[in-house]
């Protein structure tokens, strides 16, 4: 059995309970082989040169944890201003928010050679490498280039944008170009993988071969769907857990007498926060039953607030909540509770399981687990309802929920309205739909899948 060599931009240890599902599926198959989990430490030499590093390892059971801490030059080009400044706005449908002056593809390219050249010494000749996320893109051509033929792999977790939305990234081709170094890429949606067809097509002049690949530049690459899962079992069991079962009794009792609606996710302005409590806010004025009852818990953990954007959609939320509070709140009654920091994980089961409904409403995502999480946590005999954006990748497998254009208020009032009324034969109806296939797609299938489809691709080929 190969050795399974894992990169990315950020690594944790499987060992710790905090970790989730991703890093706990992952901690399972590199254990099983041996494996290295590769990437930045997530600190920063402050006196540190750009393009060097010292790799630092340590072992985590049968896992070989090597990590690379960044120089703040390196940091602030490589993470701040490309990643997290172009490539984060731009996958995510938002070009009016990447900063495309900001210089930072330098760094960007800079520190993917000072990982693939810290990585390469780490190597074995029969390892298989999985890269994941935009922030590595071109790691498997730096690699390539330093003469490495293991078999390579890459997914990219967030959305891929349409070929006209590709094209507004400065250098789009070189970036595109490189992902023809790996045998094997993988998308989270059918859509996403139609994007990448269509720019490969039209931008590459690359050519279709057999069901799932693509030959460009003296190299054929397999390209795919993969969607991410949550492991249901691992996340059902934290739901007996001391702390999940006290936030559920703890809310069942404080909202008896209400209808609690939920929201989870980390501040960001692909999360369509603003439109979920405009539309929540329209909820109020245009059903005025829910008035003294319905009441919105909604988590925004902090996330990037170092840039421009979220610090004005932070400012943003904090205004909306207060005119909702002070147009609708009543003295024993706020209809929305919003919270800005992070909520422990173990507890979040336990809040999910006391909600009627969960609004799950991105402007764009690539999977969304939050909404698979939602599903797993519900009682099947009394199922809350989950309300899904349409622009979320989750939506292709997750079509029992109730579907919304988070950006046409009105209507995704008009659905909040119908999830509250849902009789309950309907609720158990879509809730089991939903779980069994969560069940089935979950991310032990996920890492299984996309593992043995690298395994079948043919051996790596030399750029003619």
């Amino acid at each position: 059995m190969s050795r399974l060599v894992v990169v990315s931009n950020r690594i944790a240890d499987p060992r710790k309970t905090a970790a989730g599902g991703l890093a706990v599926a992952l901690g399972q198959a590199l254990e099983a082989s041996g494996g290295l989990w590769f990437g930045w430490s997530g600190r920063i030499a402050e006196n540190g040169a750009p393009g060097q590093g010292e790799v630092n390892r340590q072992q985590a059971g049968a896992v070989q944890l090597a990590t690379l801490d960044l120089s703040r030059e390196d940091h602030d080009s490589y993470y701040l201003n490309y990643s997290s400044g172009v490539l984060w706005p731009v996958l995510h449908y938002r070009l009016d928010l990447a900063d495309f002056d900001s210089g930072g593809i330098a760094g960007y390219r800079r520190v993917n050679q000072l990982f693939a050249q810290k990585l390469k010494a780490l190597l074995r000749p029969d390892d298989t490498i999985w890269v994941h996320d935009y922030h590595l893109i071109p790691l498997a051509a730096e690699l390539r280039a330093m003469g490495c033929e293991q078999r390579i792999g890459f997914f990219l977790h967030v959305p891929l944008p349409p070929p006209l939305m590709l094209a507004a990234l400065p250098e789009h081709d070189w970036l595109m170009r490189s992902l023809f170094a790996y045998d094997l890429v993988g998308f989270q949606s059918q859509t996403d993988v139609t994007h990448f067809e269509r720019y490969a097509s039209d931008e590459l002049r690359a050519q279709w071969v057999g069901q799932h690949g693509w030959h460009a530049f003296g190299k054929t690459l397999q390209v795919r769907a993969f969607p991410i899962g949550i492991d249901v079992d691992e996340f059902q069991a934290l739901g007996e857990g001391k702390d999940a079962r006290e936030m559920f009794e703890q809310l069942r009792s404080d909202y008896a007498r209400r209808r609690l609606l939920v929201g989870v996710e980390r501040m960001d302005y692909s999360k369509g926060l603003p439109q979920r409590l405009k539309a929540f806010r329209t909820l109020l004025q245009n059903y005025p039953e829910n008035q003294g009852s319905a009441t919105l818990i909604q988590i925004a953990s902090p996330s990037r607030e170092s840039v421009d954007a979220y610090a004005a959609l932070r400012a943003e939320l904090e205004s909306l909540s207060g005119a909702i509070n002070g147009e609708h709140g009543e003295l024993d009654w706020m209809p929305l509770r919003y919270i800005h920091r992070n909520v422990a994980r173990k507890r979040l089961p336990g809040l999910y399981r006391a909600a009627a409904v969960a609004l799950v409403t991105p402007l764009r995502d690539g999977m969304n687990l939050v909404a698979k999480e939602f599903v797993a946590a519900q009682d099947p005999a009394d199922p809350g309802v989950l309300v899904l954006s349409r622009f979320a990748g989750a939506a292709e497998q997750m079509s029992e929920a109730l579907l919304v254009n988070p950006y046409d208020t009105a209507r995704t009032a008009e659905t909040i309205q119908r999830a509250l009324q849902m009789p309950l034969a309907e609720r158990q109806q879509r809730h089991a739909a939903l779980l069994q296939r969560i069940r089935a797609q979950d991310v032990h299938w996920w890492r299984e899948s996309f593992l043995r489809a690298l395994r079948d691709t043919q051996e790596p080929e030399k750029e003619a």
